[in-house]
């Protein structure tokens, strides 16, 4: 049964919600990237060889968010307040924490500490939406490949640094 087809899982007449999640997600991304100048400092850090140019990293988070915000989507309509929504809005939030730490206030560990619990937090959400909606976590799982990456290329900055 699709999780669609689920009581749980409101069949959303209103795609307007849908728009809501969308722009809430994609939106404070991309404002939180333009706000952010990653300035003279980040370009004068020693990188990785596996570190990719500097324009690949809007359009592949572009596509996160908007994975991201469709799963949260269908996830809160399966029941707000749930432990799987909880998850979800706590993922947001420590995403949304990153790029301050790393960017603005120049803190490496501490940011490298956000991408570890984000990494638990993206495969806590993957594994307990397996259970109540795969589509969800399916879409989660680039999310945390692509998180897994960051945090190694953030350890391995914050080492050369």
């Amino acid at each position: 049964m699709a999780a669609s087809d689920r009581p749980g899982l409101k069949r959303v007449s209103s795609y307007g919600g849908l728009a809501l999640f969308l722009v809430g997600v994609l939106g404070t991304g991309i404002a939180i990237g333009s706000l952010t100048d990653i300035g003279d400092w980040y370009l004068g850090l020693q990188k990785p060889a596996f570190n990719p140019p500097n324009w690949v990293f809007g359009p592949v988070w572009s596509i996160l968010y908007i994975m991201i915000a469709v799963a949260g989507w269908r996830v809160f309509h399966l029941k707000p307040n749930q432990r799987l929504w909880w998850i979800w809005c706590g993922q947001m939030g420590l995403n949304f924490a990153w790029t301050p730490l790393f960017f603005a206030l120049h803190l490496l560990w501490p940011a490298l500490m956000v991408l570890i619990a984000l990494v638990c937090v993206i495969l806590a959400f993957v594994a307990i939406a397996w259970r109540q909606d795969r589509i969800s976590s399916w879409l989660f799982l680039p999310y945390a490949v692509w998180v897994g990456f960051a945090g190694l290329l953030n350890a391995s900055i914050a080492g050369l640094n």
